[in-house]
């Protein structure tokens, strides 16, 4: 047999075998949560606050605090990430400053999450003075996100091709209305994958919102953005170490696992039937 036919077959059969072994691996995450929290699940568990020093109850306060923790990043990160992309596609000069500021984009994709942490500490609590609450907690968050969102968007901006600007200059549009009408429009789809990403992130993060925000217990949702909040990966923490009855616990923990684990897949799942939604839309624009 041909030399090139064993190395492409050789090829072909690691690639298969490397997906199959990380489908494996999210199979057995899934079905060990399942199999452990599933007995924790229901309605009142979703829907009760926790009480009795978190031993009973459900997991509202967390689940709320998550989903407002998710919006006030996406919030702070998305625009500025998009316009950030924009500005290095679009504006900016193929120079050192600018070769510099990508490199820093990418440096920062690999932060540890706790220097975060350590930085919105330093910055947002202490030296702006907002306090650890929900707005410091979802702005550090949202530096967290930046770095994907701007490298996705950055991308699916220089995908788009050359001639639809150029159509655009000749019809005597400005260079932003191009960008408004033509370029953004074309590059969304692919944009949204960054915020899909940031999103499972965000949602999944504990060490930035341990100094910035979290409340090891909250009895009441935060009705404002300088409240503290609670979120299930910190609370899943506190009661794995730090409860007041670890093993009594323990169905509660993996059942607050499984549910974050479930709105990270489902806002994933959400994501990508609008993205292509929105790119079969586009499709049957041309």
């Amino acid at each position: 047999m041909n030399a090139r036919i064993i190395k492409d077959k050789a090829a072909t059969a690691i690639l298969w075998a490397s997906m199959i072994l990380v489908g494996l691996v999210l199979a057995g995450i899934i079905l060990f949560l399942i199999s452990k929290g599933w007995s924790a699940i229901s309605w009142d568990f979703l829907t009760q606050p926790p009480r009795n020093q978190m031993t009973e109850g459900g997991i509202l306060t967390p689940l709320v605090g998550t989903l407002q923790l998710v919006v006030v990043s996406m919030a702070f990160a998305f625009p500025v990430g998009v316009f950030t992309a924009v500005y290095l596609v679009e504006y900016a000069r193929d120079d050192a400053f600018t070769r510099l500021l990508r490199l820093a984009v990418r440096s920062l994709a690999g932060v540890p999450s706790v220097v975060y942490g350590l930085f919105g500490l330093s910055f947002f609590v202490i030296f702006l003075k907002i306090g650890a609450s929900l707005l410091s907690a979802g702005l550090t968050l949202g530096c967290l996100a930046l770095p994907v969102i701007v490298g996705a968007s950055e991308s699916a901006l220089m995908a788009v091709p050359q001639d639809y600007r150029d159509a655009s200059y000749a019809m005597g549009a400005t260079r932003w209305q191009t960008i408004r009408k033509v370029v953004l429009p074309a590059a969304f789809p692919s944009i949204i994958t960054g915020a899909i990403l940031s999103v499972g992130r965000v949602a999944g993060e504990t060490a930035p919102i341990i100094f910035t925000g979290a409340a090891f217990f909250a009895p009441n949702i935060a009705k404002s953005l300088f409240d503290q909040i609670m979120a299930l990966p910190y609370h899943i923490l506190v009661l794995a170490t730090a409860g007041t009855n670890i093993d009594k616990t323990r169905p509660i923990q993996y059942g607050t696992a499984l549910v974050l684990l479930a709105l990270v897949l489902g806002v994933t799942l959400i994501g990508v039937i609008w993205r292509a939604h929105l790119r079969s839309r586009s499709r049957s624009l041309k």
